[in-house]
This record gives C-alpha cells, sequence and structure tokens, in this order.
C-alpha cells in the first residue's frame, strides 16, 4: 500500500532489527520483511546480546518477542527507553503468544508503540511494520524542522 507523504522506498531502506529466541520465528519474519522489499534486517536469538545489537544496529524499528529466557522483552523494553534519548522515537512492535491483558498493558506502558499476538496474520503484520516506521520518518522530519 504506498504511502502518500514519504517515499515508499524511503520507507524499505530502514533498519530493522528482530529479536526472539525462536529460529522459526526469525526465519518467518525475516521472510515477510524480504518480500516486502525491505533489505536492512537485522535478527537475533540471544536476548543476552540484544542491548549491544540494538546500540551497535541503531534500527528504525525493532520486533521483540517478549518471552524469552535469560533476558526477556520487558526487560529490554526497559534498556532500550533508558538507551534512547527522550526526544527520539524509535517504535518497538512487540510480537508475543503471550496475550494477557497485562502482558499488552505492561509492554505498552514499557515503550512499545504496537502489539501483535501470536500466531499473527501476515498481511497485518506488514502493514502495522510499514506505519511504524513511516510515523518514524514523519517524526524525523518534523524534528528536522
Amino acid at each position: 500500500m504506498p504511502s502518500q507523504i514519504i517515499d515508499r522506498n524511503k520507507i524499505l531502506s530502514q533498519r530493522i532489527l528482530v529479536i526472539d529466541d525462536e529460529e522459526a520465528n526469525i526465519l518467518l519474519l525475516r521472510s515477510i520483511l524480504e518480500r516486502e522489499g525491505y533489505s536492512d534486517i537485522h535478527t537475533l536469538t540471544d536476548p543476552t546480546a540484544a542491548m549491544e545489537t540494538y546500540v551497535d544496529v541503531a534500527p528504525d524499528l525493532v520486533l521483540l518477542d517478549l518471552m524469552m529466557p535469560q533476558v526477556d522483552g520487558f526487560q529490554l523494553l526497559e534498556a532500550f527507553s533508558r538507551h534512547d534519548n527522550p526526544d527520539e522515537f524509535r517504535p518497538v512492535l512487540v510480537l508475543t503468544a503471550d496475550t494477557t491483558l497485562q502482558a499488552r498493558r505492561r509492554a505498552l506502558s514499557l515503550g512499545a508503540k504496537d502489539f501483535v499476538a501470536k500466531p499473527f496474520d501476515v498481511i497485518e503484520v506488514a502493514l502495522r511494520i510499514s506505519n511504524l516506521l513511516e510515523t518514524r520518518l514523519l517524526y524525523e522530519q518534523l524534528r528536522q524542522g
């Protein structure tokens, strides 16, 4: 679906970081992103390396699982928000099998910008990704004047 304001190629060139401890989920999300035309995709299955990767990659969007061993998605959301400047808009889309109201509320209160339950609809996730990246680009345009 073409954007009215932001060039589609600009959206497709944004950096995306996918963090999920399940390799099958990483492969599915990479496949979806590549099919949509995204090319700057970074994936990670070890949540203990997530913060270092987040800093190194400086993603424009993070796709994040909540239920992971050692470091869960909630801890990562807190760490991301402590790292980012208050005037930054770096969206996190949570993709999780934990569909409880408490999990949704907690993730959103910790800075997640959107929340999708697994198993998810592929087209819906692709649209949400595009919408979040478009919003980030619009935010950056406004920030730069």
